[in-house]
């Protein structure tokens, strides 16, 4: 912020009363000159503005400018005296000027040096909790030159402590991981990935915030869900500092790292994928398993009846506004394909009929291809769904278990998620139109850390609580419904399924 000093008034400013500034002191008469103007007849302490007489003055040729007079109130009466003695306003003691220096220049000097923080003991004093960078650029037009600028910036002096600690190549990697939900080498694999995105430049007026904090602001805040305020604490810096580095890192996680680490299977991971899920399941062609859920948002200001969760209200008694997040996860619980963003109002069937997911296999790219819900999704030629009517036969309960063992593998990769997320637990103070990239981010790092076998500290674990809506069209496909049967009768004469439900 750029502090100007106060400019001093001129006889245009005020044409008429101008000498109402000084009316209340005697000039002092320094030269002969001076003397025989003010002496032949002495002002009182007090009179009026109209009886000082302007004119005669300027016709004695004593006074005829604004800074004669200004000279005259100082006390100076020549130019030697103006270059060998000045007067300092702040300790009210004789100070050497610069040469060449007007009496304007000395005053806007002044004021300018009475700008400067308070000290001591004064209750306004920011001494202790600021701390003043003042820069200033020179001319170059000669040896004459005087600064053309002047900055004078306020910063407020945060403690880094924390996070200079967690910084620290001697800080535990126990703490480092319980702080940031990843060992510190994930951490470093993610600042390496992200610095050619993150890193900014350095300006003449503060240094850049090095990338490792950066990346920390964001991690942390989507760890903990705490607070912006206590972001700052943590790591000294400003509350919409901290609010603008979040969407910065949650923005170039989601354009960096999501292609790398958010991608749909190839043919040779694909097949990969089905052997495993029919190593413990016993269900053929499955290559992923989807489930929705949903993340608690403050009532928007547009739209609310759209983001109304009735579930949720009527489960917990309390009015509850949200947005779905849906996955598919192979068998390690890593995400494959998300769809973020869609209204809580929405039931499952709808939020995948508005995916990338259910177009890309209307173009037939999921062909011979199983992706498994629960019973909130419909059953299609891709989606394998359980049986929903009343007294199912043993075969149809044997099916519906195998299916619920690979339904509980998305189930707890979205609790580890939001374990180790724990912002997507708590009502988020983000704005919808930038929630997308928050939740997108959070889904990244949940890859990158089960990738790198990242183990969830078992005290962050918690039931995750979806109710499944069923849709009002079950059945979608007849072929589905002879497949489905077929697949139910060879797990259960095959000795695939088990008898829990007895």
């Amino acid at each position: 912020m750029e502090i100007s000093s106060f400019p001093f008034p001129t006889q245009e400013d005020y044409p008429s009363n101008f000498f109402s500034f000084f009316q209340d002191f005697d000039f002092p008469a320094t030269d002969n000159t001076t003397a025989t103007a003010f002496a032949s007849e002495p002002l009182p302490k007090k009179r009026k503005t109209d009886d000082f007489d302007f004119d005669s003055i300027v016709e004695e040729g004593s006074l005829k400018t604004v800074e004669d007079i200004l000279s005259k109130f100082l006390g100076f009466d020549n130019e030697e005296e103006k270059i060998n003695t000045q007067f300092d306003f702040s300790s009210h003691q004789p100070t050497q000027p610069l040469a060449n220096q007007s009496v304007f220049e000395f005053s806007n000097q002044q004021k300018m040096e009475s700008a400067k923080p308070l000290t001591g003991n004064n209750k306004r004093s920011r001494q202790n909790s600021a701390e003043f960078i003042s820069t200033s650029e020179d001319s170059t037009g000669g040896d004459n030159s005087q600064p053309l600028q002047q900055r004078r910036l306020w910063v407020k002096d945060r403690s880094k402590a924390w996070w200079e600690q967690c910084n620290s190549p001697d800080f535990p990697e126990e703490e480092f991981k319980k702080a940031f939900r990843m060992s510190k080498g994930t951490f470093d694999m993610i600042c390496d990935e992200l610095e050619s995105v993150v890193t900014k430049k350095d300006t003449m007026l503060r240094q850049a915030i090095p990338v490792r904090q950066r990346v920390a602001v964001c991690i942390w805040r989507l760890a903990t869900g705490e607070p912006l305020r206590e972001v700052s604490k943590r790591f000294g810096l400003g509350i919409s500092t901290c609010h603008k580095l979040v969407l910065e890192v949650c923005t170039a996680i989601r354009s960096v790292l999501m292609p790398k680490f958010v991608q749909w299977p190839d043919e040779n991971k694909m097949n990969q994928i089905k052997q495993e899920y029919q190593m413990f399941s016993g269900v053929p062609n499955v290559g992923g398993s989807i489930y929705t859920t949903h993340v608690p948002i403050i009532a928007p200001k547009e739209s609310v009846a759209a983001y109304f969760n009735k579930r949720h209200t009527e489960r917990n008694q309390k009015t509850s506004y949200s947005v779905t997040v849906q996955g598919v996860v192979d068998p390690k619980g890593i995400f494959t394909d998300v769809c973020i963003g869609w209204p809580g109002s929405m039931s499952d069937d709808k939020v995948l009929e508005k995916s990338a997911l259910f177009q890309r296999a209307n173009r037939g790219l999921l062909k011979d291809v199983w992706v498994v819900g629960n019973s909130g999704f419909p059953l299609m030629d891709w989606v394998l769904a359980p049986y929903t009517r009343q007294n199912l036969t043993w075969t149809q309960h044997a099916f519906n278990g195998k299916v619920g063992e690979i339904q509980r593998v998305a189930k707890e990769a979205f609790m580890r998620m939001k374990a180790r997320w724990s912002c997507l637990q708590k009502r988020t103070e983000v704005k919808l139109q930038d929630l997308p990239v928050v939740l997108g981010a959070c889904c990244v790092l949940h890859n990158i850390c089960e990738m790198r076998g990242e183990e969830l500290n078992p005290e962050l674990r918690f039931d995750l609580f979806d109710d499944e809506m069923v849709p009002e069209n079950i059945v979608r496909s007849m072929n589905a419904v002879q497949a489905r049967d077929q697949i139910a009768h060879k797990l259960l004469h095959h000795n695939h399924a088990g008898t829990n439900f007895l």
